[in-house]
């Protein structure tokens, strides 16, 4: 089965198995000689416990990665994030600003300014990494063109500071892989055209060193479970999603 906490241990594995080292993003964003590196990249979006079995299942691995939570009621969990960052990982702001403050940038960057706060009393958070908020009209990067994410001691965001001619970009929305069909904001301008099927697909590509030196592995950690009755219903709920998606994708387009 695809989307389990056992089948990301085993990319995880193939990962290390084809000579990648893990880097949290803000290693990887200092560190010009990165070589054959990932950045695992954690959105979390909902089910913020999820975020912590990943965390732990990479910590047994000796992984670093790097950890985005929204500042939503449901998510926020100041218990979670504390074991997340004693665990070793990066934990940062997965913002949103822009959309909780209805397209008002004023009260957007004072927002953002305020949740950078809560964030640093746990980890001192260098990174930030947009919120796509798909049902929302506003995109949440547009608040950097009135702002600078600098001004706030924030040295990358990877939608600005990533060069993805170089860096391959792989992401789990829709509970698929780079499927920009049912991705309205969780995409960039990639220098590569590698298709992935499934992640057993992804592993293969691995095996077979069909992937490039370096990568960034964007996943949600709501959408991976144990085999179940959470696994199937995060099916069946990501499936009806993705139809709106499509639908809001098309209409973008």
């Amino acid at each position: 089965m695809d989307f389990t906490l056992a089948t990301y241990e085993k990319l995880l594995a193939a990962l290390e198995k084809n000579g990648y080292t893990f880097q949290p993003f803000e290693e990887f964003v200092s560190n010009k000689n990165a070589g054959k590196a990932v950045v695992l990249r954690h959105d979390v979006d909902r089910i913020p416990g999820n975020a912590l079995k990943m965390a732990r299942i990479e910590h047994g691995r000796g992984i670093k990665a790097s950890y985005y939570f929204r500042v939503v009621p449901h998510v926020w969990n100041e218990e979670i994030i504390k074991k997340i960052v004693a665990l070793g990982h990066e934990v940062a702001y997965h913002y949103e600003d822009l959309a909780i403050s209805r397209g008002d940038r004023e009260k957007a960057i004072e927002h953002f300014g305020e949740q950078l706060k809560r964030f640093r009393q746990f980890y001192p958070s260098k990174t930030i990494c947009m919120h796509g908020s798909p049902m929302a009209k506003w995109d949440n990067r547009q608040l950097w063109e009135h702002y600078n994410y600098q001004d706030y001691g924030i040295i990358a965001e990877p939608y600005f500071d990533i060069d993805y001619s170089r860096v391959f970009y792989i992401t789990d929305t829709g509970r698929a892989w780079n499927n920009s069909s049912i991705s309205v904001r969780d995409k960039v301008e990639s220098g590569f055209d590698i298709p992935i099927d499934s992640t057993f697909h992804l592993i293969q590509l691995l095996e077979h060193k069909q992937l490039p030196d370096q990568i960034m592995i964007n996943t949600h950690p709501h959408r991976w479970f144990a085999p179940g009755a959470y696994w199937y219903r995060e099916l069946i709920l990501q499936n009806l999603k993705n139809v709106v998606k499509s639908v809001l994708v098309k209409a973008k387009g």
